[in-house]
């Protein structure tokens, strides 16, 4: 399944007055015209088999990708090849994904009927019932500790991995990066949890897999990321920012590794140990058996 051609534009100009005032003596602002590149964001209505089951708020690029990811994530499909047929198309006002999947995964829509929420930006799990929320990241995983030398690189190199945030400044980014810090897979979108199912959907779409690697987000690393990292069978996660508790928890229990949150000068490793033990630190040491994060100067 290739990506549809993109109907929406992925960002609109705008007239803007700029007021600057750091180098005004008399704290007077100067004004003067501008133009922004503001990101759009358009609502992509999720229909399997005919069913309406979501209505998430995306940027209108990778879209194939992101409902790939999406049912994937979501536990609807196992694998991309449960999804039978997939077409975008334009709908009032936004963007409708008709996908036709086999019979074991329309169990799983007819399970979780319900009245379609809107997915909001910031939300990765906007109109979830409970017992699809509690099930998610059960699956056990072999965490990795990537090198420091590689989550360096990675992160120092992703601004130029961010094309479609160049001139925007506002869209969220998920990468895939080798064990040596190379990045080969970027995906952006003005919800942190879209471009991780955008990244997930392509990268599985194309038979690669997630084995060896780690995966950098540019955003807080919450429940619902982690449990995404889980189901697409990542061994480590890397955030820019620093986990929840809940995001830390599910990755432990499940065996993800989490490297959050990375600064300029510093990082922190969570290790998949005990749940529950005591929290230690350490300057630039291996952690020990019961410890839980390891803090490493940069």
């Amino acid at each position: 399944m290739e990506n549809n051609k993109e109907i929406f534009p992925i960002s609109t100009s705008y007239p803007a007055k700029r007021m600057t005032w750091h180098n005004s003596p008399d704290n007077i602002p100067y004004i003067s015209e501008d133009t922004l590149n503001l990101a759009e964001e358009v609502p992509l209505a999720l229909a399997y088999n005919g069913l309406d089951y979501a209505v998430m708020m995306i940027t209108p690029h990778n879209i194939t990708d992101f409902v790939i990811g999406f049912s994937l994530t979501e536990g609807l499909v196992q694998s991309p090849s449960d999804i039978k047929l997939l077409s975008v198309t334009s709908a009032a006002g936004g963007l409708r994904a008709d996908i036709r999947v086999g019979a074991e995964a329309l169990r799983t829509v007819l399970a979780r009927t319900r009245r379609p929420i809107a997915g909001r930006t910031g939300c990765g799990i906007c109109g979830s019932d409970m017992d699809s929320l509690l099930q998610r990241g059960q699956k056990s995983i072999t965490g990795y500790t990537p090198e420091f030398s590689a989550i360096r690189s990675a992160v120092m190199n992703l601004r130029q991995h961010q094309t479609l945030n160049a001139g925007i400044g506002m869209l969220h980014a998920a990468a895939w990066c080798t064990v040596n810090g190379q990045i080969t897979f970027t995906r952006e979108d003005v919800g942190r949890h879209n471009a991780l199912d955008k990244l997930i959907g392509y990268v599985l779409n194309n038979n690669y897999d997630f084995t060896n690697g780690f995966c950098l987000l540019t955003s807080r690393c919450s429940y619902e990321m982690a449990t995404k990292a889980i189901t697409a069978g990542m061994s480590a996660l890397v955030s820019l920012s620093a986990p929840t508790a809940l995001a830390l928890r599910t990755a432990q229990q499940a065996g993800l590794v989490l490297v959050a949150p990375v600064k300029s000068d510093h990082l922190c490793i969570f290790s998949p140990t005990t749940p529950n033990s005591d929290l230690a630190t350490s300057n630039n040491s291996a952690p020990q058996q019961n410890q839980h994060v390891q803090i490493t100067e940069l």
